[in-house]
């Protein structure tokens, strides 16, 4: 896989790609129309970010390049590179609990803060894929 040189693509599946780490200078898309949503994505080599409605739905430091991007209303899945370790952040429902699956090894469970966030670490190298699934207990 690679960067999202469009930096947000719908595809046919019903997911997102977006994001791509190896720009210099930050670059943002608004106003993607998706599944009745409305996206906006900013992303470089620093962070990538996506707004769903206004809301952050995704962040991650350093910038990322995601594929095949789904939230529902109980699981957010989605591969993820980048050219060194990521933060993650997701928004999902206030005060609830959270299993977080990378490449399918269970790394714990997560309780969101009041404004319905949560933050985890994923450990990658450079052209390695991670695939992350945070389902809702």
């Amino acid at each position: 896989m690679a960067n999202v040189k469009e930096l947000i693509v719908a595809q046919e599946n019903g997911t997102l790609d977006f994001g791509d780490y190896s720009l210099d200078q930050k670059t943002k898309l608004s106003d993607f129309p998706f599944e009745g949503d409305r996206y906006k994505v900013k992303t470089f080599r620093e962070i990538t970010r996506l707004e769903k409605n206004g809301g952050v739905a995704y962040e991650s430091v350093p910038g990322s390049a995601v594929h095949n991007y789904r939230s529902t209303e109980r699981q957010i899945t989605f591969e993820v590179e980048s050219v060194d370790d990521l933060q993650i952040t997701l928004e999902v429902e206030p005060q609830k609990e959270y299993k977080v699956l990378i490449d399918d090894t269970n790394i714990g469970r997560i309780k969101s803060n009041l404004g319905g966030k949560i933050s985890f670490g994923v450990e990658l190298d450079p052209g390695e894929i991670a695939k992350v699934k945070v389902v809702r207990l």
